[in-house]
């Protein structure tokens, strides 16, 4: 009977996915179906290790990320875990054949969050890969069904993706990174100081990553296309207001796109693909 756990266990990754957020929500409910539940489980993985890092002030955060990095292995290898989210995360790994490496990057860059790093560029790209660029090559994984040919093929591109979202993400979360946890992730800038050259050099680099991440999403099974469509549009109007603000507004507030807008990218997601616009 543990199908029924299973489910259950599938139903808190959704449940988390839905309560952090509303874009990662509506671009998943626009992938295939067979695709939904997986992505949940990533998702729900994901944001548990990030809630340990960024929330859980009053608790020991270091033993927390050991204990779940523990659980998290451990859940791989039997093939089952009584924490809900891991065990709907493991099945997805040993379904998919999700290298276990990508799992080592991700919850290295978590670690590396529980310390004040002065980011060098060097460290900067590496907690870029382990945070972002590796989960997109786990949802990649689920994307091509296995394939390891579809996988190499979409592989620069998916990490490209992950790579421009999680820079949209440290310019739009900057004022919280810097004023509440006391962390600056962009290499040789010094946030007392941020100015809007050094605004436009970080936007530089995010519109390249985007231009080379919309090849790649292009060439993705239909099962798969709208759905990181919608969260690619979704981002690409948010770096766009964040591109709009100063270097000084942006450390002063948090930006956001309000749930109404999303609602309307969703439906523009939908008109494209019927006119063949991606």
């Amino acid at each position: 009977m543990k199908e029924i756990f299973d489910q259950l266990s599938a139903d808190c990754s959704r449940l988390t996915t839905k309560s952090y957020s509303t874009s990662f929500s509506f671009g998943i409910y626009f992938l295939g179906k067979e695709l939904r539940q997986p992505i949940h489980a990533i998702y729900g993985f994901v944001r548990l290790a990030d809630e340990i890092v960024d929330s859980f002030h009053h608790y020991d955060k270091k033993f927390l990320l050991a204990k779940f990095k523990e659980d998290t292995f451990e859940a791989i290898n039997l093939g089952i875990s009584l924490n809900p989210i891991l065990n709907s995360f493991q099945k997805v790994v040993n379904q998919y054949q999700i290298d276990m490496e990508l799992i080592v990057l991700f919850l290295r860059s978590m670690e590396m969050d529980l310390s004040t790093q002065k980011y060098t560029p060097e460290l900067y790209n590496e907690y870029i890969l382990g945070s972002a660029e590796v989960v997109g090559l786990m949802c990649l994984k689920v994307f091509t069904h296995g394939s390891d040919v579809g996988y190499e093929q979409l592989k620069p591109y998916a990490m490209k993706l992950g790579s421009a979202f999680q820079k949209v993400n440290f310019l739009r979360d900057v004022k919280a990174d810097h004023q509440t946890l006391s962390r600056n992730y962009f290499p040789n800038v010094n946030l007392a100081s941020f100015c809007d050259n050094q605004k436009r050099e970080i936007e530089e680099e995010i519109e390249t990553e985007f231009a080379m991440a919309l090849i790649g999403i292009k060439l993705l099974p239909a099962a798969s296309r709208n759905g990181v469509y919608l969260s690619y549009i979704y981002y690409k109007k948010l770096f766009a207001k964040i591109k709009r603000l100063s270097a000084e507004k942006i450390m002063t507030e948090r930006i956001r796109i309000s749930n109404t807008h999303k609602v309307g990218l969703m439906f523009d997601s939908i008109i494209r693909n019927k006119l063949n616009v991606i």
